[in-house]
């Protein structure tokens, strides 16, 4: 079977793509990867598919995270797509869309279209439910992460018949142990609904707690930086692999008071993956792989005080530690990229064979 996973905007980094097409293509299946060139670090190289970087051969180059890099990406887009239309794959499975508003129109292929809703739709974009309606009744089956990811797709329209899940797998790692104890971490890009804020306060109602966010701002940190003080150890910018080893030994609990608006975080994934157990807040799909593995604590989303709690009891208690621990573990033995390739084979399969085209 002749697959197409397209990214347009490189959105999550590169591993999630890497990891999916080398298990596709693991399995005898013809893989190609078309997306952009990543921005802030090295891709991986391709293992046993082929990338084709062909959205945003200038604006990827010639600017970070400028805004002057808009105009340019938004006159390349059409081009790209373009260059997308003319491939003749079995299926089309897009991660993520650039320009919902462009591509309702412009997205066009022979071959059954599916698409993953990792954030159920882009915050910028979501509350554009008629772009976003109109993009759903193009693709022929829409992937959600959990349960709940599926629910809040139908919740906005989406079909049943075209609904799937597929759990987001974990990147396994085991970096050497160098926690303190009493280590939270905050990992990945700094956004607005990463919730640093009320990180902070759980870290200050955990006695000798000490919060470390390591990641990449998308947004400005002075403020919490002051409100943290001494609390906080900072580590910002983009982080090689050796750093993020580093963080992950260094943490004793991953937390994650997110705000709604996601599905699933690829973030606690690897933090389950590192063999680091997760608090997080009932948001989305993240509670799921928590409560079904026994990988940490899962609390009502935007109570502080039960954060701390949860933080608290697994601290100051060997045993509840060691069985999120295990758990952990658990989680990444199960949620395994192979796994994830077979059933993502198993929807392909339905569309090739002519099922469910509408």
């Amino acid at each position: 079977m002749r697959i197409v996973i397209a990214n347009p905007p490189g959105f999550g980094g590169p591993d999630y793509d890497h990891h999916l097409c080398s298990a596709l293509a693991a399995r005898g299946e013809d893989v190609e990867l078309v997306t952009t060139r990543f921005r802030f670090g090295q891709m991986p190289d391709p293992e046993g598919y082929r990338r084709s970087l062909v959205f945003y051969p200038l604006s990827a180059r010639l600017f970070g995270r400028s805004r002057l890099r808009v105009p340019l990406k938004v006159a390349e887009h059409p081009f790209g797509l373009a260059q997308l239309a003319l491939r003749h794959p079995d299926v089309v499975h897009v991660q993520w869309l650039s320009i919902p508003e462009v591509d309702r129109v412009l997205l066009r292929s022979r071959a059954p279209l599916v698409y993953t809703a990792h954030d159920n739709a882009q915050r910028r974009t979501s509350s554009k439910k008629g772009v976003w309606d109109a993009l759903y009744r193009r693709f022929q089956r829409v992937v959600a992460h959990s349960e709940s990811g599926r629910d809040a797709l139908a919740a906005q329209g989406v079909p049943d018949h075209k609904l799937r899940v597929i759990p987001h797998p974990i990147i396994r790692s085991d970096p050497p142990r160098t926690d303190d104890g009493r280590t939270l971490l905050c990992f990945g890009l700094i956004r607005p609904y990463k919730g640093i804020d009320d990180a902070i306060e759980v870290t200050r109602l955990v006695e000798g707690g000490r919060l470390l966010v390591a990641g990449d701002p998308m947004e400005p940190v002075e403020g919490y930086q002051r409100r943290a003080g001494a609390l906080a150890e900072w580590r910002l910018g983009y982080l090689p692999q050796s750093e993020v080893d580093r963080a992950y030994g260094d943490a004793t609990l991953a937390i994650f008071p997110y705000k709604p608006g996601l599905d699933q975080s690829g973030t606690l994934l690897r933090a389950l993956g590192a063999g680091v157990p997760a608090v997080a807040y009932d948001v989305g799909g993240l509670g799921e792989n928590v409560r079904r593995f026994g990988a940490g604590r899962v609390v009502p989303a935007g109570d502080i005080e039960a954060m701390a709690g949860a933080v608290r009891e697994l601290l100051d208690d060997p045993a509840a530690m060691a069985a999120a621990r295990a758990g952990a573990l658990r989680a990444r033995d199960t949620l395994t990229w192979d796994a994830s390739a077979r059933l993502h084979i198993e929807l392909y399969r339905e569309l090739v064979g002519g099922a469910g085209r509408g």
